[in-house]
């Protein structure tokens, strides 16, 4: 006992021990350093599944490069996605208005101005036009593409712009052609489904939501040209070809749009098909209510004036537009 305070048994002096520390055990701190990195991207990585509502694998979580692209990747897609806008009543209400007004506008440009219903006409006006109205396509597609949000003006430009070229390459397929209102609907209907399948082959899906890249943007707007073509020569093929007239093709045109709406809501069909049923639905119907508002009161139509028709329709969906604010889609359609 002597020997810890420094004396030996013998009486002598031994050199002075001192007791041990007590070792403290290191804690880990996640407050300094990396691990506060980490622990941050953490909390950030987070924050992104809970706001998308998806989930991220461990290896992301805990790589910082790779959250750092998963990011971009995010901000990337979700900017492209934000470029179509929601699907609402108003939607389809200027749809609908888009496409009569595509009828309108086509036929003032190649029957009215190029003359192609006149006794001057010289067979070339609907190709023409098409030209004309193709060129329109082109620069309103390209700009969409290019834009980096959604702008409602220049949707719903795009989307009369395939509605007007629509309109005069199916009056230049079914008249100027010769192939008739049955073999042009047929053709185009096959146009529509290959682009579909081209497109479902290429992405692995035909779902609007999954329009997030350029590539995927050409398919959505070639198969709306498309589909607003077929849709043109339907309506004139039911409308002339079947005698029905223009208020009876759009009764039955309005019908099985409503048909589709209820199939949606009430069934589990495909929602992708579904919208493109509509979609296409959508343009016969404009066509005849079109047709209805400027063809002659011999033909069953209240002989508007083109040019009349087509201002006061655009007038209508420009108040739309301003009226009833259009939110991006946060998911796409």
């Amino acid at each position: 006992m002597s020997a810890i305070w420094g004396f030996d048994a013998t009486g002598g002096s031994a050199a002075p021990r001192t007791m041990p520390k007590p070792t403290r055990r290191r804690r880990h701190s996640f407050n300094r350093g990396p691990d506060l990195v980490r622990r941050q991207l953490f909390v950030l990585a987070t924050a992104i599944c809970l706001r998308l509502q998806c989930s991220i694998s461990l290896p992301v979580l805990i790589n910082p490069i790779r959250l750092s692209r998963f990011a971009r990747m995010t901000s990337k897609n979700s900017e492209l996605v934000a470029k179509v806008p929601q699907v609402t009543l108003v939607f389809w209400i200027i749809k609908i208005l888009a496409t009569t007004l595509g009828e309108t506008g086509g036929d003032a440009v190649t029957m009215s101005w190029l003359g192609e219903t006149t006794d001057e006409a010289k067979g070339t006006g609907y190709l023409i036009g098409t030209a004309i109205f193709g060129v329109i396509f082109v620069v309103a597609v390209l700009l969409q593409i290019k834009a980096k949000k959604f702008h409602p003006f220049l949707y719903w430009l795009t989307i009369v712009a395939t509605t007007t070229v629509g309109t005069t390459l199916a009056d230049y397929c079914d008249r100027s052609l010769g192939i008739g209102y049955t073999g042009g609907s047929s053709i185009l209907f096959v146009l529509v489904v290959a682009s579909l399948l081209i497109w479902r082959w290429s992405t692995g899906s035909i779902s609007v939501e999954t329009v997030a890249t350029p590539k995927v943007e050409v398919f959505y707007w070639v198969t709306i040209m498309f589909s607003q073509t077929l849709g043109t020569a339907l309506g004139d093929w039911v409308a002339d070809t079947k005698d029905m007239g223009y208020l009876g093709a759009a009764g039955i045109f309005g019908s099985l749009l409503l048909l589709t709406a209820l199939l949606y809501y009430f069934t589990s069909i495909s929602h992708a098909v579904l919208f493109w049923a509509a979609f296409i639905l959508t343009r016969p119907l404009g066509a005849v209510v079109g047709d209805l508002l400027d063809k002659p009161h011999a033909e069953g139509g209240l002989a508007l004036s083109r040019y009349t028709a087509s201002i006061a329709l655009l007038v209508v969906i420009g108040a739309l537009i301003l009226i009833f604010p259009q939110k991006p889609a946060s998911k796409a359609h």
